[in-house]
């Protein structure tokens, strides 16, 4: 994708105007202040803007434009929590694959372009951090240097845009679209087309909050649809057709939802207009006065699955066709280990990345193997992994004793491996608890405390999901165990601490967890975790997972164990 004198920094946009799907207002005050500024200045205007001015005026520029700090959103940036000049960038990976070329420049700029400051604990560390919207996240960054990571970026195909902000962001896939062995729809495509349809498309790019859309053709649901806007799964129709039945109005945060099925089954070439379809459904009746209720989640519970689908029908230029046949059989929380593929005589290996934290020279060295042994691809999990595909058997052994796979292993403990967290208040203005560093410490700690398998009935991965603050970010009301960011009084003083909740699952076993106790402080969380697994451990029966035994387990009994409180009396 070669520069040229029109577009040097690979900023493009397509379409005019500048705010449509909004319904008309009697004055602007009705709406939300975000509403207000984006009415104003279209967001996408800020990408020229930092290019002639405030890459050379420096980052206080942005002060003078009222709603600027926001918009910088919608070319994936976010000021750090540390303030001045120094930002965050996420890079946009539709499905979550990258080329080798691309997982190197995403690794060289996050190591080349980081400026935090010398007495900083993180300076010289130069973050490529796995998100779980299978995109990378670099941290550090100085707003004169953008301009040029852009235009290195647009060398290599990739964009910033849209990354964040009221609009479509990253669209989701099974990490192994393509190569999966029991794959029944190809998603990445279908990925990819959604992705380039909404990426830079003004008419489009104004939506009253952000936008998450998740397509998968696997059995497995690694997608994670339920709880995105809009989640496509496989579905066969009456015919025997292949292709997805669509649920809307999924979300996390506060207020979760499970989204709901509209009853609506879509071949793969229209996926692209349905959602294009409920974008307009969304930025047409979507609560603009009112941010707090500004999710598409939010509208479908008012409308219902019923009145949504008709709104929908309305705006798409195809007759909506009756859901077909479900074909997901599980949730698999991750592709980490080695498995074959589709392709007779390859297999893939997804690498267990705790808490999808990477050093950029760790990108480039995976570029390096992905090139050496595979097929110059590069894959993200929406665990925070990577993987490595299109590996020959005959290297496998080889690839596998290369020491970067020493440091990820594809063969980690059970705790290690589900491990998930946010950014936590190390660079995020609204987390209130550091995440990252500490929920490694305690997975290792507990596969130190609990040793391997007890017996063949052991979960080969139990999924601890940390969020700093109630945004969940890291997702945690579909782990096994939930954590969110609190504070406590620890002695005579305010400690950081966390709320801990309980048996979270997707796919046929849907079901939030189930907030067990809160505010604990966090140097009391690794013994009561061994408590509360040493307990599920005697209790399960054969082959029970974490989850299903956390649900059937009263709650208070659950939060007597995570205590230390627990009467035994009450459990004879």
């Amino acid at each position: 994708m070669a520069r040229d004198q029109e577009n040097p920094y690979g900023i493009k946009f397509r379409g005019r105007g500048a705010v449509p799907f909004v319904r008309p207002y009697r004055w602007i005050g009705e709406l939300n202040t975000q509403e207000q500024q984006k009415l104003r200045r279209h967001p996408f205007e800020v990408a020229q803007a930092i290019v002639e001015r405030y890459a050379r005026e420096g980052a206080g520029a942005l002060g003078t434009v009222p709603g600027e700090v926001e918009r910088l959103k919608w070319v994936g940036l976010y000021p750090q929590r540390q303030g001045g000049d120094a930002f965050m960038m996420r890079v946009k990976v539709p499905g979550g694959v990258l080329t080798a070329a691309q997982a190197r420049e995403i690794g060289i700029a996050a190591d080349a372009f980081a400026e935090g400051p010398e007495d900083s604990p993180v300076f010289g560390n130069r973050y490529a951090d796995i998100t779980t919207r299978q995109t990378i996240q670099m941290h550090w960054l100085r707003i004169e240097d953008v301009p040029r990571i852009w235009a290195r970026f647009w060398d290599v195909g990739l964009t910033t845009v849209q990354a964040c902000g009221d609009s479509a962001r990253n669209v989701c896939s099974c990490p192994v679209s393509g190569v999966d062995a029991h794959e029944v729809v190809e998603a990445l495509p279908v990925a990819r087309a959604v992705s380039a349809f909404f990426t830079g498309n003004r008419q489009y790019a104004n939506l009253p909050r952000k936008f998450k859309i998740s397509v998968t053709g696997c059995l497995e649901d690694c997608a994670r649809v339920e709880i995105d806007d809009i989640g496509l799964w496989p579905a066969r129709a009456g015919d025997g057709t292949l292709g997805f039945n669509v649920l809307a109005g999924g979300g996390l945060s506060d207020g979760e939802r499970l989204a709901s099925d509209i009853d609506v089954f879509v071949l793969p070439e229209q996926a692209v207009e349905l959602t294009r379809g409920i974008a307009q459904v969304f930025g047409e009746l979507g609560n603009r006065e009112h941010r707090g209720l500004a999710r598409m989640r939010y509208l479908v519970q008012e409308m219902g699955p019923e009145g949504f689908r008709a709104e929908l029908a309305r705006r798409v230029t195809f007759e909506l066709a009756p859901a077909g046949e479900e074909l997901t059989r599980r949730f698999r929380g991750d592709h980490v280990g080695v498995h074959p593929q589709r392709q007779p005589g390859l297999v893939y290996v997804g690498c267990s990345v705790p808490v999808g934290r990477l050093h950029g020279m760790d990108l480039v060295e995976a570029a390096r193997l992905a090139d050496t042994y595979g097929d110059g691809t590069v894959r993200l999990g929406p665990d925070q992994s990577f993987i490595l595909s299109g590996v020959p058997e005959p290297r496998l052994d080889d690839l596998l004793a290369e020491p970067l796979l020493q440091t990820y292993s594809p063969f980690p403990g059970p705790f290690t491996r589900g491990t998930v967290a946010c950014t936590g208040n190390e660079f995020c203005r609204f987390a209130v608890v550091e995440t990252k560093e500490r929920a490694v410490r305690w997975a290792r700690a507990l596969d130190a405390a609990l040793g391997g398998q007890d017996d063949d009935s052991d979960p080969e991965v139990v999924r601890l999901h940390f969020s700093g603050c109630s945004a969940s970010c890291a997702q945690p009301q579909v782990a096994d165990i939930g954590f969110r960011g609190d504070v406590a009084h620890v002695g005579q003083r305010l400690g950081e601490a966390v709320d801990i909740g309980l048996g979270g699952s997707l796919g046929p076993d849907a079901g939030f967890i189930k907030w067990v106790t809160g505010a604990m402080p966090v140097e009391r969380v690794p013994e009561a975790l061994t408590r509360l697994f040493r307990r599920y451990r005697a209790e399960r029966v054969r082959g029970e997972p974490f989850h299903r035994w956390a649900r059937r387990t009263p709650a208070e009994e659950l939060r007597a164990t995570l205590e230390g409180t627990l009467d035994e009396e009450v459990r004879s």
